[in-house]
């Protein structure tokens, strides 16, 4: 007799998922709708015997014990092959009397599939981010095979139903056990539960009916977008299979950081520095705002760390580009570390106007400020 791990050409320690790639491959080589020579339906059926005996473990572990007698009912054992074993029946409970449950999956992936959604990450500039901009990208997705129209065959040719499902992409297998029979239904091995089969596949695609591309796109980013903003676009997506529609793209936005201005929300932050007579006296000064160049109004006596605000000139609130967030500078005052002795006599004579306000105490702390004895 023949040796089934021989038929299958894999070791006798091979995997289940080594026995099950060895066996899809050798069914589709020998499969009487490809292969038209004398011996290979004979071929065929072999192979599916050898894979059916090793793909059960117990029936795996008799066949190693025993040889083919062990799968058979010798050796003083019931034919554990025709009850199915236990893991069978299980398996049938699990799945649905009939194989419904499994049926229902099936019968959908031969049907028009919905294509698979991609991902994009795109990195824009602070400023875009603000307002917003359009922007070509380019994706690698799949688009249907121009040359066989996603058929997957040949020109001039087309697939043909599969002999070993009849084409629904499923087989039955009867089962009998202790409680009864059952129906087991399972993925056609032959077809891999497509139905059909291709015996001239498309030199384009080889026969997947599907290419990848690199398709430009342009695409709208909306004022006010931030860091971790998901855009959907509707159709970009991989295509569908047997005509279902295509999957969408979802652009992932990252927004470059600044390095004058900071961002919280829809709010802007920024810090000027100004010097102790700035503070005192008030000034208007130039700052850089995502509009441009503004001017700010610096109040007299303003306080170290104050901060001031400019309306609407944040960022745009996301959907509703009219309405806008604010811009909060954080004023930072500069004391000198030196200065003229001019400068000393003009700010000792304003110290000595508060004489009768602890006028020595004022006197001291110009002197520490500017690092002099007076």
């Amino acid at each position: 007799m023949a040796d089934f791990y021989q038929i299958l050409g894999v070791s006798r320690d091979a995997d289940a998922d080594t026995l099950k790639s060895a066996y899809r491959k050798l069914a589709r080589q020998f499969h009487p709708d490809v292969n038209k020579d004398p011996g290979a339906e004979d071929k065929f059926k072999e192979i599916g015997r050898a894979y059916e005996a090793l793909a059960n473990p117990e029936t795996r572990a008799r066949y190693d014990q025993f040889g083919e007698a062990g799968i058979g009912g010798a050796a003083g054992m019931p034919d554990m092959g025709d009850m199915g074993g236990f893991g069978d029946l299980f398996e049938t409970f699990f799945n649905g009397f009939g194989g419904q449950s499994s049926q229902g999956g099936r019968s959908q992936r031969r049907g028009p599939q919905q294509g698979d959604d991609l991902r994009y990450d795109l990195n824009i500039d602070f400023k875009d981010a603000i307002f917003g901009q359009q922007r070509e990208i380019k994706i690698p997705h799949l688009e249907t095979c121009e040359v066989c129209k996603g058929s997957g065959a040949k020109q001039g040719t087309g697939p043909t139903n599969c002999t070993t499902c009849g084409g629904s992409g499923q087989v039955r297998r009867a089962t009998r056990t202790p409680f009864g029979n059952f129906t087991q239904v399972a993925e056609c091995p032959s077809c891999n539960g497509v139905g059909q089969l291709i015996a001239n596949p498309c030199v384009s695609c080889g026969g997947n009916g599907v290419k990848q591309v690199r398709k430009k796109l342009r695409i709208n980013i909306p004022a006010g977008v931030d860091t971790g903003t998901k855009l959907r676009v509707s159709g970009e997506g991989n295509v569908g299979l047997k005509g279902g529609p295509p999957g969408d793209l979802y652009v992932f936005i990252k927004v470059k950081n600044d390095l004058n201005l900071k961002r919280d929300g829809i709010n802007i932050y920024s810090e000027i520095s100004v010097s102790y007579l700035q503070a005192i006296l008030g000034d208007t000064v130039e700052i850089i705002t995502v509009d441009g160049k503004v001017s700010l109004k610096i109040p007299s006596g303003t306080q170290p760390n104050s901060i001031l605000s400019l309306e609407n000139k944040g960022v745009p609130r996301l959907g509703n580009p009219v309405a806008r967030g604010n811009h909060q500078v954080s004023v930072k005052v500069k004391l000198p570390t030196r200065i003229s002795e001019d400068e000393r006599i003009l700010l000792e004579n304003l110290a000595s106007k508060y004489s009768d306000q602890n006028s020595s105490s004022n006197s001291g702390l110009f002197s520490k400020l500017f690092g002099k004895e007076s």
